[in-house]
């Protein structure tokens, strides 16, 4: 495997800015995954790993203005957004120290023999230990949230679980500052700096999920790049976890009634969610079901207004932005499209946010008009007509897996007259997240978020964003007759850690 130079690219020109490293042959590879595997115990007690996340928060903050400076220089996704998007980060580190502190992530589950039982139970402790070196595949799109210090390392950190991080091509330079402050905070407390590693290149990616002593991933990226590594996870010897997140439409359906309530407010809702951040969010809705006649029309209307007024944006790379481009006019040439917002190139290096309309019709069937159930990157949604209840569900019907699902109901029917709890429970199969009145852009870190759906969403039932992450990192283990004195401490009877546990059947806090 040829090293070739890793350059930062800036995309509001085009041009290359500065070599940050090389792509990492397969040796280098192997190389950092056993540092890693190496560092392993230095986080084995969770006092000194809550530590080490809180360490690495403080260090972040505390390099905000050189962060914020190298991220807008080679993802042109502006000052503002990376500022508050380094604060999620943060809050993402320190949140995951609380639930290392807490403990009840460990699942320890105690029983005592009972020869009563049928059959007899004897005596068996239940806990979860974390799984090894953890593959982290950062994203483009979010290059502190999901990148190095995203939420799959924070949370694989958690469960004990050292990182290779393969960086993505759009941010080298930030993934290479990110990681070198991510290692001071592990020095800090005495844990080798081989416990953030980090690789550039395409092969480098490959050569990770293939290695021995990696044993699970996470990736965030598109659906035919984590199709290829969850494969060859698979594929492996040993096949390893892969949690990943490929891609999701992110349908909208609109009630009849809810456009005649407000129509006006959901246009400009949308036109802020389907734009935001260039329409490079995960959670963009990407397919609206919109009713046809007045109220459906208003709708149309308030979305092409806001959506105008919306200016130009760079994406991330200039490959993303052809694709878009691309993507666009192949949608707008098929029978029965149209644009009252035309999407497509702005300037050389910049696009401008639009959308399509189809009756949705033309949907609920197979055929070329497939192309429309695709995600396309960037600041775009399709509005499909529909006529009655059962057209808007035959297309619903075809939909593949989502990470979200919203439906926009009137007063009346979220108050639970009509259709709303029926069609919850339409979208409910269809995305692991389900809102109502609301926009799907905004993934809030909290322990009841699901940030994940049915393939090809992810790979995985698991989510990527809120505590229960942490779960994807671990596996359980039980022990049975084992001596008290030869017992993890987390497994004793005495519990001298404190912990929270299930024990011979009641639940203790």
């Amino acid at each position: 495997m040829a090293a070739a130079p890793v350059w930062s690219v800036d995309p509001r020109t085009g041009k290359q800015r500065e070599q940050v490293a090389v792509e990492a042959t397969a040796q280098e590879v192997d190389t950092a995954v056993r540092a890693a595997h190496a560092a392993r115990g230095a986080l084995a007690d969770r006092t000194v790993r809550s530590a080490f996340l809180r360490s690495a928060a403080e260090l972040l903050e505390g390099a905000k203005d050189h962060l914020v400076e190298a991220a807008d220089a080679e993802t042109a996704l502006g000052p503002v957004r990376l500022t508050g998007e380094l604060a999620r980060t943060c809050y993402q580190l320190r949140a995951f120290a609380d639930i290392v502190d807490e403990g009840a992530f460990l699942d320890v589950v105690i029983n005592h023999p009972d020869a009563t039982a049928t059959p007899p139970i004897p005596d068996l402790r239940r806990y979860k230990v974390p799984l090894g070196v953890v593959a982290v595949y950062s994203a483009s799109n979010f290059p502190f949230a999901f990148s190095v210090a995203g939420g799959d390392t924070a949370s694989a950190l958690a469960a004990g679980c050292p990182v290779v991080v393969k960086a993505h091509p759009d941010h080298p330079a930030l993934s290479e500052f990110v990681a070198a402050t991510l290692r001071r905070a592990a020095e800090q407390h005495d844990i080798p700096k081989g416990v953030v590693g980090l690789v550039h290149g395409f092969e480098a990616g490959v050569e990770l999920v293939k290695h021995p002593l990696v044993s699970a991933a996470g990736f965030t990226g598109s659906v035919r790049g984590g199709r290829a590594l969850f494969d060859a996870a698979a594929a492996r010897p040993v096949p390893i976890p892969f949690h990943g997140e490929l891609g999701s439409l992110n349908p909208v359906v609109i009630t009849e009634a809810a456009a005649a309530e407000r129509a006006e407010a959901i246009g400009t809702g949308l036109a802020g969610s389907m734009t935001l951040g260039v329409g490079q969010f995960c959670v963009k809705p990407g397919l609206v079901l919109a009713p046809t006649g007045a109220a459906g029309d208003r709708l149309v209307k308030s979305l092409t207004d806001a959506v105008s007024d919306t200016d130009a944006g760079v994406l991330l790379d200039h490959r993303m932005r052809d694709n878009f481009v691309a993507g666009v006019a192949e949608r707008a040439e098929l029978p029965d499209v149209d644009a009252p917002v035309t999407p497509g190139a702005g300037s050389e290096h910049t696009v401008s946010p639009g959308f399509l309309t189809v009756p949705a019709g033309r949907l609920a069937a197979e055929g070329e008009h497939d192309l429309l159930l695709e995600e396309c990157f960037g600041p775009i949604t399709v509005v499909a007509r529909y006529e009655d209840d059962s057209e808007a569900g035959a297309v619903l019907s075809r939909l593949p897996g989502n990470l979200t699902a919203t439906v926009h109901l009137s007063a009346e029917e979220a108050a639970g007259e009509g259709r709303g709890a029926e069609l919850l429970a339409e979208l409910t199969p269809l995305a692991g997240r389900v809102l109502v009145n609301g926009w799907p852009t905004g993934v809030a870190v909290a322990p009841a978020q699901h940030h994940g759906g049915p393939y090809p969403a992810t790979t995985s039932t698991s989510t990527s964003v809120g505590g229960t992450a942490i779960e994807r990192w671990l596996r359980p283990v039980a022990y049975q007759g084992a001596p008290e004195a030869l017992l993890p401490a987390e497994l004793r009877d005495d519990n001298p850690l404190g912990l929270p546990r299930r024990f011979n059947g009641r639940l203790e806090r």
